[in-house]
């Protein structure tokens, strides 16, 4: 079955799986992946159209991915997965990468009675809205973060030392917190005025902390080995680089720009603007957008421990006294040089670029934490605020398919704009109650926007992913306390 979305053909391969063939621009061809329940709006939101302008861009190797909840993005598409090759003149482009650089999630299992959070759930709320900053504003201030250059440098690292999380936690973060690479100069004076005040914050938009409760298991050994039992209580925290991010972002696409004219590279759209790797323009980008990372990961660091310290107080006990290991912690919004197969018993190294999309290394990768190793990396997937979350493991399919990367989220279905043509702050806020959902938000725009209906259905995405072989779940958390930014 052929399908045509904006100017390009799509063909049908299975059914998981859609092909956009090699035409006009394109270099190499695009693979996504959806159901019959989920195509329909993929092929209309125009972000298969996407796929194939990435596939113009010089030293795109294999094929341009989208996951199965993939939409419309800058440039590229948000849960899009490209890789560049340098031998063949590959590019760093920041649309590939997000405005949001490293916005990612955060899981934490809480040894706590599950009873107990529940019937003082609201509150647990109160505290959390009182106790974590959230929405555009900035953070309390906390003298021991007043060098920023600690944190661009060494990310969640740099907060471990100073006794804020714990060096046991590095293992269970993506580059153990900090990646390398980084020369702080390349974060600009603005960027820094911008982000610095708001480290330790939750962020506006579809950014959320959550309290869950694990409701399903499906893989008895995986959960014992990622601390979750049935009917255990969860912290769920998303959040990214915030403004010192966007702003990296902003002043990267100008001179983006610059750099294609320079290197003659023909653009389809110009928000797809590129630096040839190894050249001063890429170098520049990608040591500053490892110093947004390292932000980030410091970022959500702080703001787990600010919210298990508020979960704490409203519970009577001490942050010492509330046990809550680290599950993992993963980004997704990022350009990372790895190694894969790109032909067969053929292994590069490539800059791989994913927007919306979780790594997902299978099982036995050097990489993955050696508690984590025989099972794949864990693969944090949040649903809207009103339904439920899974948390998978990364299979052997993703290092075959897709550079060893799955989903990242439910995906959008409506605009923000078009969610006020369909609910009322009071009546979302009311339906999520009648659910025995405790949510806060900073402003009656945020709930609206969010609201559940905006978003696919995520178990719908993970169905997808699990049987494309891609990752498997491992369990489902659905929301007890849900504040938003």
């Amino acid at each position: 079955m052929n399908q045509r979305t904006e100017r390009f053909r799509v063909e049908r391969v299975d059914a998981l799986r859609w092909r956009v063939p090699i035409q006009q621009h394109m270099k190499v061809e695009g693979l996504f992946y959806a159901d019959d329940s989920l195509i329909q709006a993929i092929l209309r939101d125009g972000s298969a159209g996407q796929i194939a302008n990435v596939a113009s861009l010089p030293g795109i190797v294999n094929r341009v991915l989208g996951m199965p909840d993939i939409h419309r993005g800058y440039g590229f598409p948000i849960g899009g997965v490209a890789a560049f090759d340098p031998d063949e003149g590959g590019v760093v482009s920041p649309g590939g990468i997000g405005f949001d650089i490293n916005c990612g999630v955060r899981l934490h299992a809480l040894e706590v009675d599950a009873e107990q959070v529940i019937a003082q759930r609201a509150t647990i709320a109160d505290a959390l809205q009182r106790d974590v900053p959230a929405g555009m504003g900035v953070t309390r201030h906390d003298e021991r973060l007043d060098d920023l250059d600690d944190i661009l440098l060494g990310g969640a690292q740099a907060l471990a030392d100073l006794g804020i999380g714990n060096l046991e936690d590095l293992d269970m973060i993506e580059d153990r917190g900090a990646m390398e690479g980084v020369n702080p100069d390349a974060v600009s004076r603005r960027a820094r005025e911008r982000g610095h005040p708001q480290l330790g914050s939750l962020g506006s938009g579809n950014h959320f902390l959550e309290i869950d409760r694990v409701t399903e298991i499906y893989d008895e050994e995986a959960a014992r080995q990622f601390g979750l039992r049935l009917g255990g209580i969860t912290l769920l925290v998303h959040s990214g680089s915030r403004g010192l991010g966007h702003q990296v972002c902003e002043e990267s696409t100008h001179a983006m720009m610059r750099a294609s004219k320079k290197a003659g590279i023909h653009l389809v759209d110009r928000q797809l603007a590129c630096a040839p790797l190894g050249t001063e323009a890429a170098d520049f980008y990608l040591s500053a957008m490892a110093g947004a990372a390292n932000f980030a990961y410091a970022n959500r660091a702080l703001l787990a421990h600010r919210a298990i310290e508020a979960i704490a107080n409203a519970l009577g006990t001490r942050r010492k006294f509330l046990p809550a290991p680290l599950v993992y912690d993963v980004c997704h919004n990022i350009a990372k040089w790895e190694t894969h197969e790109v032909s067969p018993g053929v292994h590069k190294r490539v800059l791989v670029h994913r927007k919306g999309a979780t790594r997902a290394f299978g099982p036995g990768h050097s990489e993955l934490p050696e508690r984590y190793r025989a099972l794949g990396q864990p693969v944090i997937i949040p649903g809207d605020m009103g339904r439920y979350s899974y948390v998978l493991c990364g299979q052997d399919g993703a290092m075959q398919e897709t550079f060893g990367s799955a989903c990242h989220g439910a995906g959008r279905l409506l605009s923000r704009a078009e969610t006020k043509n369909h609910a009322t702050g009071s009546s979302v806020i009311r339906a999520l109650s009648e659910k025995g959902i405790a949510l806060r938000a900073s402003s009656v725009n945020a709930v609206v926007e969010e609201m559940p209906e905006a978003y696919k259905d995520v178990a719908d995405v993970v169905s997808v992913i699990e049987r494309a072989g891609i990752a498997r779940r491992v369990a489902k958390l659905e929301p007890v306390i849900v504040v938003k930014g």
